[in-house]
This record gives structure tokens, sequence and C-alpha cells, in this order.
């Protein structure tokens, strides 16, 4: 089942710094070796980007919606439930915020909190075939994110 996951809601809870100047693609990295060990999808969401970072980028299982400042990752996820439609009850919902999950479970989706989430991520990377098969993201790849998304980035 493919995940859809507010961003922000579930970088404290894997240990990350939301006042980091790369949190986001902290995230990423963790979500794409999740992607790859246990065979899911996953869309990201997250707000506060500057209106030139904002937008929707694909890397590789993982896609990161940044909403601009000013629209909040809860209403993208809202608005993607809805236009997924009937088949949202085929994903999972991951947020704390109890806004979110009702509008989940209107939808009929899966709702599983940023803590559970969190849990499921660490296991995911504490199993033996974490260690094997090829590094999802390579060092060139962070530099040319730290490039395009780390400098100029405004605080939240």
């Amino acid at each position: 089942m493919p995940y859809l996951i507010d961003g922000h809601n579930l970088i404290p809870k894997l240990g990350l710094r939301l006042d980091s100047a790369d949190d986001e693609l902290q995230l990423i990295a963790i979500l794409q070796e999740f992607c790859r060990l246990e065979r899911r999808q996953v869309e990201v969401f997250f707000d506060g980007a500057p209106p030139h970072l904002s937008g929707t980028r694909k890397l590789g299982a993982a896609t990161a919606h940044f909403s601009p400042v000013g629209k909040t990752a809860d209403d993208a996820i809202r608005r993607r439930l809805q236009k997924l439609g009937k088949a949202a009850q085929n994903w999972t919902v991951v947020s704390s915020d109890r806004e979110v999950q009702s509008n989940a479970r209107a939808a009929h989706a899966e709702v599983v909190s940023s803590e559970e989430c969190a849990k499921m991520i660490r296991k995911a990377m504490d199993s033996p075939q974490a260690g094997k098969g090829e590094r999802v993201i390579h060092e060139e790849e962070i530099e040319e994110w730290m490039k395009e998304f780390g400098e100029g980035k405004e605080e939240n």
C-alpha cells in the first residue's frame, strides 16, 4: 500500500531536526531507502517552500510535494485524497495531525500516526536487507539537492 506522508510531522519522530537546513532532504533520503527495502511508493508533503522552490519532484519511488509559503501540506494532502477518489482506500496517510487523519478517514484511506510510521521505518532500516543493494542516493545527488533546496531556504 502506498503512503501519503505529512513530512514536517514525521521529521522529528525520526530524530531529525525541523530547524536543520536540509531536514526535508534528510527525510527524503530515508524515505527512498524505506521504499527500496519495503518496495513501497511514497508521496511526502512539505509546506513553507519559497515560491521558486515550490512544486513536485519525483525522486525515485518517492515523490516530494513542496507547498509554497501560505499554503499548507495538510491542504495538499486533502486535495490529493480528493483527486484519488475511490482509489484513496488503497493508500495510507501518515500524520499525527487530527485534521489530516480525519480527512484521510473520510476518504476511506488507512491512517498511521507519524510515531508508528517512524517505528516501521526504523524496523526496515534495521533489517538484514538494509545493508544490501545499491545506495539509492549518491553524494552528488545530495550536493545537487542542497544547491537547489538548501540555499536561500527561508526559516519556518
